[in-house]
């Protein structure tokens, strides 16, 4: 691994990581955007998992997003453009021609793309798994009140439990009556990982907020390189599912993917169906961007 810090364009700072071969050529490159509430120390063993399959000659890229691990805090103006911003940075810095974006990363991956439309930092290959963006209101924000408020006054069971109930709709968790489940998601919060996820909360109210309070038309992506990849769960949430399709129809040349066996956390967790059918996209030289024949289930292009 090579660890690194970028000036960002306001004064503030983005810890990269550099996973495989150092000096690896920009077309054999892939920048990760990661989800909200992770660092890039929770991506790591994808990181190296993907670097490993992609081959020798191949490195992965991922950078602390602001307001987590070794990058700046999020500045008192930060919005979406803050987040596009940082894309430029780190593209400018390293090269890269590929971009994958998971989750709330997925959202950035795909608001940056369609604002560098024209310029030279159009990546070659783009693909998303789960992109969190509220495409025709595709993701219900109900609970966002509720989150941000519970978040501010340091509750951090209520507010976990706002987030559960609302991202697993229909599961067994969804049914616990909240303050049951507050209580149960406190005393879990006194792990390792929960303690992380506890001390990016506000960041993450930010974030959320960028993502989702604007209601996207899937038609405003019809700008994005044909060849671009959506890629979903088969036992993530499905709202991950229906905004990757609309988003397929919209982008003319794009695939749809859906990896039957994974769910929301299947990239920080490297399951290997996920990073074998993700190295094939970007290893695949073929001019249309689909997956070979032996990943996860593809589902061909489809208009509307």
């Amino acid at each position: 691994m090579i660890e690194r810090v970028l000036p960002t364009h306001d004064g503030g700072r983005l810890a990269l990581y550099s996973y495989g071969t150092g000096d690896a050529p920009g077309d054999k490159r892939v920048l990760l955007i990661g989800g909200a509430f992770l660092t890039a120390l929770i991506y790591r063993p994808f990181s190296i998992a993907l670097a490993k399959g992609l081959g020798d000659g191949w490195a992965v890229d991922v950078y602390d997003r602001r307001g987590r691990g070794k990058s700046s805090e999020q500045p008192a103006d930060y919005s979406m453009a803050t987040e596009i911003e940082d894309v430029r940075t780190v593209l400018k810095a390293t090269g890269t021609r590929n971009i994958l974006g998971h989750s709330l990363g997925g959202s950035v991956a795909l608001n940056a793309v369609q604002e560098f439309t024209g310029t030279a930092l159009v990546p070659d290959r783009l693909a998303v798994y789960d992109a969190a963006v509220n495409i025709d209101g595709s993701i219900d924000t109900a609970w966002l009140d509720g989150f941000e408020d519970a978040v501010n006054k340091g509750r951090v069971g209520h507010a976990l439990a706002h987030m559960r109930k609302a991202t697993s709709p229909g599961s067994a968790m969804a049914r616990i009556p909240e303050p049951v489940l507050a209580g149960l998601l406190a005393m879990l919060s006194r792990t390792k990982v929960n303690r992380m996820f506890q001390q990016v909360m506000p960041t993450g109210v930010g974030e959320l907020r960028a993502a989702y309070d604007e209601k996207d038309q899937a038609r405003d992506f019809s700008v994005l390189p044909a060849g671009t990849h959506f890629m979903a769960g088969g036992k993530s949430p499905g709202y991950y599912r229906v905004t990757a399709e609309r988003l397929h129809t919209a982008v003319p040349g794009s695939s749809y993917q859906v990896s039957p066996k994974c769910f929301h956390g299947s990239i920080p967790a490297a399951v290997k169906e996920l990073v074998a059918a993700i190295s094939a996209y970007f290893k695949d030289e073929g001019p249309d961007g689909k997956p070979r024949p032996d990943t996860p289930e593809a589902i061909p292009a489809r208009r509307g």
